[in-house]
């Protein structure tokens, strides 16, 4: 069976980078081994999406020093669901060796940054937040590395608020999601959902192809249930 496929255009993808020389040898040897087809410089977002989320992956379960088998079922049955069983193949190989390697956090970060578009990044924070709480509780040192991830990405504080907002059930975050304080009027919580809904509709990564598109579909889901919960809270028509 020939694996391999997107991995070898991703690296095509960021050949250079430095998640290039994280993945390279990683897919190198898969190469010798005949499992993946030759590299190219075709710049194919989708797969460089991917290639981009199983090293920030990485980085992520190796920030509290213990990589959990929570964590790894998580990324499995997250990557089966959206991507298929066959692409799961190929980033299980990949986070198997990386894990092993350290990772340049700000300059991988950046190079995510200069390559692809914000909603994707933001999808991307999106899944990070996801795996972080895999184990039923988001960890101080994993909340550090997202955040940290996120800046190098150029994610902006408020977005990074609003998506770290969908992990948590209190009313405070709801607000969090939607980008806006408990103090402001009914009138401007409409208003930021609607703002809130226009940025992470699920339309905006379809780029990225149905397999995103339809995770986005869950977060987009988030900002409703967000503005739902506010609008018991106040009372609001």
């Amino acid at each position: 069976m020939r694996y391999g496929r997107w991995i070898a255009g991703g690296l095509g993808f960021w050949l250079g980078g430095p998640i290039g020389a994280i993945v390279g040898y990683a897919v190198g040897t898969l190469i010798e081994k005949g499992d993946v087809i030759a590299t190219s410089r075709t710049q194919n977002p989708q797969e460089g999406f991917r290639v981009s989320l199983i090293v920030l992956v990485a980085a992520v379960m190796k920030a509290d020093g213990t990589v959990k088998k929570s964590e790894l079922d998580y990324v499995k049955d997250f990557f089966v669901k959206n991507f298929g069983v066959d692409a799961t193949k190929d980033a299980m190989l990949l986070l198997r060796d990386i894990l092993q390697k350290d990772i340049p956090i700000n300059d991988v970060g950046r190079q995510i940054g200069d390559n692809l578009d914000y909603n994707s990044r933001l999808q991307l924070l999106h899944f990070l937040y996801g795996i972080g709480k895999a184990d039923g509780v988001l960890d101080e040192t994993e909340l550090i590395v997202i955040e940290q991830i996120a800046y190098a990405m150029g994610i902006s504080g408020v977005d990074m608020a609003s998506t770290k907002g969908m992990y948590y059930e209190d009313i405070n975050s709801a607000y969090a999601v939607l980008e806006i304080l408990p103090t402001v009027s009914d009138d401007e919580v409409k208003r930021a959902y609607r703002a809130a809904a226009v940025k992470y509709h699920p339309d905006k990564v379809a780029h990225l192809g149905g397999d995103v598109q339809k995770s986005a579909t869950e977060r987009f889901k988030q900002v409703n249930e967000a503005y739902d919960k506010i609008k018991k809270a106040r009372g609001m028509a």
